[in-house]
Protein backbone atom coordinates (compact mmCIF):
# COMPACT_ATOMS: atom_id res chain seq x y z
CA UNK A 1 0.00 0.00 0.00
CA UNK A 2 2.79 2.15 0.81
CA UNK A 3 3.97 1.75 -2.58
CA UNK A 4 0.73 2.90 -4.24
CA UNK A 5 0.67 6.05 -2.21
CA UNK A 6 4.23 6.47 -3.03
CA UNK A 7 3.77 5.96 -6.75
CA UNK A 8 0.85 8.85 -6.75
CA UNK A 9 3.33 11.40 -5.10
CA UNK A 10 5.87 10.91 -7.41
CA UNK A 11 3.77 11.15 -10.59
CA UNK A 12 2.27 14.70 -8.59
CA UNK A 13 5.77 15.59 -8.41
CA UNK A 14 6.98 15.11 -12.06
CA UNK A 15 3.50 16.87 -12.98
CA UNK A 16 4.50 19.82 -11.16
CA UNK A 17 7.74 20.25 -12.90
CA UNK A 18 10.18 18.99 -10.47
CA UNK A 19 12.33 17.37 -12.62
CA UNK A 20 16.05 15.98 -12.09
CA UNK A 21 14.73 14.18 -8.66
CA UNK A 22 15.97 10.61 -8.44
CA UNK A 23 12.59 8.29 -7.42
CA UNK A 24 14.19 6.48 -4.75
CA UNK A 25 11.89 3.67 -2.87
CA UNK A 26 11.62 4.48 0.67
CA UNK A 27 9.88 4.19 4.04
CA UNK A 28 7.92 6.95 5.23
CA UNK A 29 9.86 7.61 7.93
CA UNK A 30 12.98 7.92 5.32
CA UNK A 31 11.27 10.94 4.30
CA UNK A 32 11.79 12.12 7.65
CA UNK A 33 15.50 11.86 8.16
CA UNK A 34 16.48 13.53 4.43
CA UNK A 35 18.32 15.77 4.82
CA UNK A 36 16.92 19.36 4.84
CA UNK A 37 17.13 22.27 2.46
CA UNK A 38 20.35 24.22 1.71
CA UNK A 39 20.48 26.99 5.05
CA UNK A 40 19.63 30.43 4.10
CA UNK A 41 22.24 32.76 3.05
CA UNK A 42 23.97 34.84 5.95
CA UNK A 43 21.74 37.91 6.35
CA UNK A 44 23.35 41.17 7.06
CA UNK A 45 22.87 43.03 9.97
CA UNK A 46 19.60 44.91 11.60
CA UNK A 47 18.90 47.78 10.24
CA UNK A 48 17.93 50.72 12.76
CA UNK A 49 16.67 47.35 15.09
CA UNK A 50 14.79 46.07 11.91
CA UNK A 51 14.68 42.69 11.76
CA UNK A 52 16.96 41.99 8.71
CA UNK A 53 16.57 37.96 7.22
CA UNK A 54 16.08 36.04 4.48
CA UNK A 55 12.15 35.55 3.72
CA UNK A 56 12.57 33.24 0.34
CA UNK A 57 14.12 30.98 2.54
CA UNK A 58 11.07 30.57 4.94
CA UNK A 59 11.45 28.50 8.32
CA UNK A 60 9.54 25.28 7.71
CA UNK A 61 5.93 25.32 8.55
CA UNK A 62 4.40 22.86 11.27
CA UNK A 63 1.18 22.86 9.21
CA UNK A 64 1.80 22.14 6.28
CA UNK A 65 2.69 18.19 5.44
CA UNK A 66 5.88 16.20 6.61
CA UNK A 67 8.19 16.99 3.39
CA UNK A 68 7.38 21.03 3.48
CA UNK A 69 10.04 21.53 5.74
CA UNK A 70 12.48 20.11 2.45
CA UNK A 71 10.68 22.96 0.18
CA UNK A 72 12.70 25.97 -0.47
CA UNK A 73 10.28 28.91 -1.81
CA UNK A 74 11.54 28.12 -5.41
CA UNK A 75 10.69 24.17 -5.25
CA UNK A 76 6.85 25.20 -3.66
CA UNK A 77 6.27 27.65 -5.97
CA UNK A 78 6.32 25.06 -8.69
CA UNK A 79 4.04 22.74 -6.96
CA UNK A 80 1.99 25.75 -5.39
CA UNK A 81 2.46 28.92 -7.94
CA UNK A 82 1.04 31.82 -6.09
CA UNK A 83 1.61 30.78 -2.25
CA UNK A 84 3.61 32.92 -0.59
CA UNK A 85 2.15 32.57 2.56
CA UNK A 86 5.03 31.65 4.95
CA UNK A 87 6.80 34.43 3.65
CA UNK A 88 3.97 36.62 4.11
CA UNK A 89 3.20 35.49 8.02
CA UNK A 90 7.24 35.91 8.69
CA UNK A 91 6.65 39.33 7.37
CA UNK A 92 3.66 40.23 9.29
CA UNK A 93 5.76 39.09 12.25
CA UNK A 94 8.35 42.19 11.35
CA UNK A 95 10.96 40.42 9.40
CA UNK A 96 11.57 43.15 6.30
CA UNK A 97 13.90 40.78 4.25
CA UNK A 98 17.31 42.19 3.16
CA UNK A 99 18.25 43.34 -0.11
CA UNK A 100 22.01 43.31 -1.52
CA UNK A 101 22.45 47.05 -1.84
CA UNK A 102 25.00 48.21 0.46
CA UNK A 103 23.36 49.99 3.56
CA UNK A 104 25.50 53.46 3.06
CA UNK A 105 23.53 53.94 0.31
CA UNK A 106 20.21 54.74 1.88
CA UNK A 107 18.52 54.14 5.27
CA UNK A 108 16.80 51.34 4.55
CA UNK A 109 18.95 49.84 1.45
CA UNK A 110 19.07 46.56 3.76
CA UNK A 111 15.51 46.04 3.83
CA UNK A 112 13.44 45.22 1.41
CA UNK A 113 9.89 45.57 2.82
CA UNK A 114 8.76 48.21 4.74
CA UNK A 115 8.38 47.39 8.63
CA UNK A 116 4.88 47.57 9.77
CA UNK A 117 3.00 50.61 11.77
CA UNK A 118 0.74 51.58 14.19
CA UNK A 119 -1.42 54.00 12.73
CA UNK A 120 -3.96 55.78 15.14
CA UNK A 121 -7.55 53.96 15.17
CA UNK A 122 -6.53 51.12 13.00
CA UNK A 123 -4.45 48.00 13.43
CA UNK A 124 -0.96 47.06 13.08
CA UNK A 125 -0.17 47.41 9.03
CA UNK A 126 2.88 47.40 6.88
CA UNK A 127 3.70 50.96 5.55
CA UNK A 128 3.93 49.77 2.15
CA UNK A 129 0.73 48.36 1.73
CA UNK A 130 -1.04 51.05 3.38
CA UNK A 131 -0.52 53.52 0.92
CA UNK A 132 -1.35 51.49 -1.81
CA UNK A 133 -4.75 50.84 -0.04
CA UNK A 134 -5.17 54.89 -0.08
CA UNK A 135 -4.06 55.29 -3.74
CA UNK A 136 -6.07 52.06 -5.12
CA UNK A 137 -9.31 52.98 -2.76
CA UNK A 138 -9.19 56.16 -2.69
CA UNK A 139 -7.31 58.75 -4.75
CA UNK A 140 -7.86 56.64 -7.98
CA UNK A 141 -11.39 56.47 -7.48
CA UNK A 142 -12.57 59.63 -6.26
CA UNK A 143 -10.13 61.17 -8.62
CA UNK A 144 -12.18 59.63 -11.00
CA UNK A 145 -15.35 60.41 -9.73
CA UNK A 146 -14.34 64.28 -9.36
CA UNK A 147 -13.29 64.08 -13.08
CA UNK A 148 -16.67 63.03 -14.16
CA UNK A 149 -18.47 65.82 -12.26
CA UNK A 150 -16.73 68.06 -13.63
CA UNK A 151 -16.76 66.95 -17.48
CA UNK A 152 -20.71 66.75 -16.56
CA UNK A 153 -21.18 69.80 -15.15
CA UNK A 154 -19.32 71.32 -18.08
CA UNK A 155 -21.43 69.88 -20.58
CA UNK A 156 -24.87 70.70 -19.02
CA UNK A 157 -24.20 74.21 -18.39
CA UNK A 158 -22.62 74.41 -21.79
CA UNK A 159 -25.89 73.27 -23.03
CA UNK A 160 -27.68 75.20 -20.88
CA UNK A 161 -26.60 78.53 -21.06
CA UNK A 162 -23.97 78.10 -24.47
CA UNK A 163 -21.03 80.52 -24.82
CA UNK A 164 -21.05 83.35 -23.03
CA UNK A 165 -20.60 86.39 -24.81
CA UNK A 166 -21.20 88.48 -27.68
CA UNK A 167 -19.59 88.43 -31.01
CA UNK A 168 -17.41 91.84 -31.21
CA UNK A 169 -15.50 93.28 -34.72
CA UNK A 170 -11.87 92.77 -33.62
CA UNK A 171 -11.63 96.69 -34.55
CA UNK A 172 -7.94 98.34 -35.69
CA UNK A 173 -5.79 101.10 -34.19
CA UNK A 174 -7.51 103.26 -31.34
CA UNK A 175 -10.50 100.09 -30.99
CA UNK A 176 -7.84 97.65 -29.81
CA UNK A 177 -6.87 97.11 -26.84
CA UNK A 178 -3.45 95.12 -25.65
CA UNK A 179 -4.66 92.39 -23.09
CA UNK A 180 -1.39 90.24 -22.73
CA UNK A 181 1.82 90.88 -23.96
CA UNK A 182 3.74 88.82 -25.91
CA UNK A 183 5.97 87.80 -23.08
CA UNK A 184 2.88 87.22 -20.99
CA UNK A 185 1.54 84.89 -23.60
CA UNK A 186 4.87 82.69 -23.90
CA UNK A 187 4.61 82.32 -20.52
CA UNK A 188 1.33 81.21 -20.77
CA UNK A 189 1.61 78.64 -23.87
CA UNK A 190 4.76 77.38 -22.39
CA UNK A 191 3.30 76.40 -18.69
CA UNK A 192 0.33 75.31 -20.78
CA UNK A 193 2.23 72.71 -22.80
CA UNK A 194 3.66 71.73 -19.48
CA UNK A 195 0.91 71.30 -17.73
CA UNK A 196 -0.90 69.22 -20.74
CA UNK A 197 2.09 66.41 -21.00
CA UNK A 198 2.12 66.13 -17.45
CA UNK A 199 -1.55 65.70 -17.52
CA UNK A 200 -1.67 63.22 -19.62
CA UNK A 201 1.21 61.32 -18.99
CA UNK A 202 -0.37 61.45 -15.30
CA UNK A 203 -3.40 60.12 -16.09
CA UNK A 204 -2.52 57.14 -18.51
CA UNK A 205 -0.21 56.01 -15.91
CA UNK A 206 -3.07 56.39 -13.22
CA UNK A 207 -6.14 55.47 -14.55
CA UNK A 208 -4.51 53.92 -18.20
CA UNK A 209 -4.74 50.05 -17.09
CA UNK A 210 -9.09 50.83 -16.68
CA UNK A 211 -9.34 51.76 -20.27
CA UNK A 212 -6.72 52.25 -22.16
CA UNK A 213 -4.73 48.53 -21.03
CA UNK A 214 -8.05 46.21 -22.68
CA UNK A 215 -7.53 48.56 -25.89
CA UNK A 216 -4.16 48.23 -26.20
CA UNK A 217 -2.77 44.76 -24.51
CA UNK A 218 0.05 44.76 -22.19
CA UNK A 219 2.64 45.17 -24.21
CA UNK A 220 1.94 47.94 -26.11
CA UNK A 221 0.45 49.56 -23.14
CA UNK A 222 3.71 48.86 -21.04
CA UNK A 223 5.45 50.54 -24.03
CA UNK A 224 3.25 53.43 -23.30
CA UNK A 225 3.40 53.96 -19.56
CA UNK A 226 6.96 53.81 -20.18
CA UNK A 227 7.42 56.18 -23.09
CA UNK A 228 5.23 58.47 -20.49
CA UNK A 229 6.78 57.80 -17.50
CA UNK A 230 9.88 59.71 -18.64
CA UNK A 231 8.18 62.07 -20.44
CA UNK A 232 6.65 63.31 -17.04
CA UNK A 233 9.89 62.93 -15.02
CA UNK A 234 11.82 65.19 -17.84
CA UNK A 235 8.76 67.43 -18.45
CA UNK A 236 8.01 68.01 -14.91
CA UNK A 237 11.41 70.58 -14.09
CA UNK A 238 10.23 72.62 -17.08
CA UNK A 239 6.60 73.03 -15.62
CA UNK A 240 8.26 73.98 -12.51
CA UNK A 241 10.55 77.10 -14.12
CA UNK A 242 7.24 77.79 -15.79
CA UNK A 243 4.78 78.06 -13.06
CA UNK A 244 7.37 80.08 -11.19
CA UNK A 245 7.33 82.15 -14.09
CA UNK A 246 3.19 82.60 -14.31
CA UNK A 247 3.09 83.52 -10.77
CA UNK A 248 5.59 86.43 -10.70
CA UNK A 249 4.16 87.55 -14.18
CA UNK A 250 0.23 87.94 -13.02
CA UNK A 251 0.21 87.81 -9.12
CA UNK A 252 0.23 92.04 -9.40
CA UNK A 253 -3.86 91.81 -11.35
CA UNK A 254 -4.38 89.00 -9.46
CA UNK A 255 -4.78 90.64 -5.55
CA UNK A 256 -8.44 90.23 -4.58
CA UNK A 257 -10.48 94.01 -4.10
CA UNK A 258 -14.28 94.56 -3.46
CA UNK A 259 -15.24 94.48 -6.79
CA UNK A 260 -14.78 90.53 -6.31
CA UNK A 261 -16.81 90.32 -3.56
CA UNK A 262 -19.62 91.90 -5.55
CA UNK A 263 -18.76 89.48 -8.10
CA UNK A 264 -18.94 86.42 -6.20
CA UNK A 265 -22.39 87.67 -4.59
CA UNK A 266 -24.11 88.16 -7.93
CA UNK A 267 -22.14 84.71 -8.94
CA UNK A 268 -20.52 86.69 -11.91
CA UNK A 269 -23.67 87.06 -13.16
CA UNK A 270 -23.79 83.59 -15.31
CA UNK A 271 -26.25 81.76 -12.99
CA UNK A 272 -29.00 84.02 -13.64
CA UNK A 273 -31.07 85.20 -17.05
CA UNK A 274 -29.11 86.56 -19.79
CA UNK A 275 -25.55 87.10 -20.34
CA UNK A 276 -24.96 90.45 -18.09
CA UNK A 277 -21.48 89.99 -16.38
CA UNK A 278 -20.66 91.89 -13.31
CA UNK A 279 -18.00 94.09 -13.67
CA UNK A 280 -14.57 93.48 -12.82
CA UNK A 281 -10.85 94.39 -13.72
CA UNK A 282 -8.19 92.66 -15.58
CA UNK A 283 -9.14 89.37 -14.10
CA UNK A 284 -12.93 88.37 -12.20
CA UNK A 285 -12.38 86.37 -8.78
CA UNK A 286 -13.32 83.32 -10.81
CA UNK A 287 -10.07 84.03 -12.37
CA UNK A 288 -8.47 85.02 -9.05
CA UNK A 289 -9.97 82.16 -7.29
CA UNK A 290 -8.54 79.57 -10.01
CA UNK A 291 -4.78 81.97 -10.35
CA UNK A 292 -4.75 81.34 -5.98
CA UNK A 293 -6.36 77.79 -5.32
CA UNK A 294 -5.92 75.91 -8.71
CA UNK A 295 -2.40 77.27 -9.59
CA UNK A 296 -0.29 79.02 -7.62
CA UNK A 297 -0.76 77.19 -4.00
CA UNK A 298 -1.47 73.85 -5.02
CA UNK A 299 1.12 74.37 -8.12
CA UNK A 300 3.93 74.84 -5.38
CA UNK A 301 3.50 71.63 -3.53
CA UNK A 302 2.93 69.89 -6.74
CA UNK A 303 6.18 70.73 -7.49
CA UNK A 304 7.60 70.24 -4.32
CA UNK A 305 6.70 67.12 -4.24
CA UNK A 306 7.64 66.15 -8.02
CA UNK A 307 10.92 67.02 -7.60
CA UNK A 308 11.04 64.93 -4.46
CA UNK A 309 9.53 61.56 -6.46
CA UNK A 310 12.53 62.67 -9.21
CA UNK A 311 15.38 62.47 -6.44
CA UNK A 312 16.06 65.97 -7.05
CA UNK A 313 16.03 67.63 -3.57
CA UNK A 314 18.62 66.81 -1.74
CA UNK A 315 17.95 64.84 1.62
CA UNK A 316 14.06 64.19 0.75
CA UNK A 317 13.35 60.93 -0.65
CA UNK A 318 15.69 58.38 0.86
CA UNK A 319 13.49 56.61 2.54
CA UNK A 320 10.15 54.61 1.40
CA UNK A 321 8.10 56.50 3.74
CA UNK A 322 9.14 59.95 2.31
CA UNK A 323 8.52 59.01 -1.33
CA UNK A 324 4.49 57.69 0.12
CA UNK A 325 3.59 60.47 0.98
CA UNK A 326 5.20 62.51 -1.26
CA UNK A 327 3.30 61.02 -4.03
CA UNK A 328 -0.20 60.67 -2.15
CA UNK A 329 0.25 64.61 -1.69
CA UNK A 330 1.70 65.15 -5.46
CA UNK A 331 -1.80 62.79 -6.96
CA UNK A 332 -4.14 64.20 -4.84
CA UNK A 333 -2.92 68.06 -5.53
CA UNK A 334 -2.41 67.35 -9.43
CA UNK A 335 -5.82 65.69 -9.71
CA UNK A 336 -7.49 68.57 -8.09
CA UNK A 337 -5.38 71.00 -10.57
CA UNK A 338 -6.46 69.22 -13.65
CA UNK A 339 -10.04 69.46 -12.81
CA UNK A 340 -10.14 73.15 -11.89
CA UNK A 341 -7.93 73.42 -14.80
CA UNK A 342 -10.78 71.78 -16.93
CA UNK A 343 -12.70 74.84 -16.54
CA UNK A 344 -10.20 77.30 -17.14
CA UNK A 345 -9.66 75.30 -20.52
CA UNK A 346 -13.46 75.43 -21.43
CA UNK A 347 -13.84 79.14 -20.78
CA UNK A 348 -11.08 79.97 -22.50
CA UNK A 349 -11.53 78.02 -25.87
CA UNK A 350 -16.04 77.55 -26.01
CA UNK A 351 -17.40 78.28 -23.14
CA UNK A 352 -16.89 82.48 -23.85
CA UNK A 353 -16.59 83.99 -27.03
CA UNK A 354 -13.30 85.82 -27.92
CA UNK A 355 -11.28 84.28 -25.30
CA UNK A 356 -8.98 82.25 -26.98
CA UNK A 357 -8.68 84.72 -29.73
CA UNK A 358 -7.43 87.35 -26.92
CA UNK A 359 -4.69 84.85 -25.43
CA UNK A 360 -3.74 83.87 -29.08
CA UNK A 361 -3.27 87.64 -30.84
CA UNK A 362 -3.12 89.63 -27.74
CA UNK A 363 -5.50 92.26 -28.16
CA UNK A 364 -9.30 92.30 -27.65
CA UNK A 365 -11.58 94.60 -28.72
CA UNK A 366 -12.94 97.72 -26.94
CA UNK A 367 -16.55 96.00 -27.00
CA UNK A 368 -15.63 92.31 -25.63
CA UNK A 369 -13.46 94.59 -23.03
CA UNK A 370 -16.35 96.50 -21.87
CA UNK A 371 -18.68 93.51 -21.66
CA UNK A 372 -16.36 91.08 -19.74
CA UNK A 373 -14.16 93.22 -18.10
CA UNK A 374 -15.97 96.34 -17.84
CA UNK A 375 -13.92 97.91 -14.66
CA UNK A 376 -10.62 97.43 -16.35
CA UNK A 377 -12.04 99.28 -19.55
CA UNK A 378 -12.33 102.16 -17.95
CA UNK A 379 -9.00 102.34 -15.96
CA UNK A 380 -7.88 101.96 -19.81
CA UNK A 381 -10.18 104.73 -21.08
CA UNK A 382 -9.21 106.97 -18.46
CA UNK A 383 -6.03 106.11 -18.97
CA UNK A 384 -4.51 104.64 -15.58
CA UNK A 385 -3.50 101.28 -17.56
CA UNK A 386 -1.72 101.56 -21.49
CA UNK A 387 -3.96 100.44 -23.82
CA UNK A 388 -0.61 99.58 -25.43
CA UNK A 389 1.71 97.91 -23.14
CA UNK A 390 4.25 96.07 -25.13
CA UNK A 391 5.92 98.80 -26.99
CA UNK A 392 5.05 98.35 -30.46
CA UNK A 393 2.43 100.68 -31.00
CA UNK A 394 0.50 100.82 -34.62
CA UNK A 395 0.43 104.54 -36.21
CA UNK A 396 -3.47 104.75 -35.36
CA UNK A 397 -2.23 103.55 -31.74
CA UNK A 398 -0.23 106.45 -31.52
CA UNK A 399 -2.75 108.91 -32.80
CA UNK A 400 -5.44 107.77 -30.42
CA UNK A 401 -2.88 107.91 -27.24
CA UNK A 402 -1.85 111.60 -28.84
CA UNK A 403 -5.16 112.74 -28.19
CA UNK A 404 -8.04 111.52 -31.00
CA UNK A 405 -11.12 109.74 -29.58
CA UNK A 406 -11.47 106.32 -30.48
CA UNK A 407 -14.62 105.84 -32.20
CA UNK A 408 -17.81 104.26 -30.39
CA UNK A 409 -18.72 100.37 -30.55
Amino acid sequence: MKYIVWSMALAASLAGGLAGAQAQPAAPDAAAAAPSAPAAATAPAAVGGVQSQNIFQVKPDASADPKYAEQSNGERMKVQPGNNAPMWRQVGQGVTGYSSLPVTQAPEAGNLIQRFVQYPGSRVTNAGEAWRQVRNHWIIPYGAALFAIVLLALGIFYFVKGPLGHEHPDGTGPRRIERFTPFERAAHWANAFAFIALAISGIVMAFGKFFLLPILGTTLFGWLTYALKNVHNFVGPLFAVSLLVIILTFIKDNIANRADFVWLAKGGGMLGKGNHEVPSHRFNAGEKGLFWWGITIPGIFVVATGLVLDKLIPGFGDVRGDMQIAHMIHATLAIWMMALICGHIYMGTVGMKGAYKAMRTGYVSEGWAKEHHELWYDDVQAGKIPRQRSGSQSATDVTASAGQQPAQV
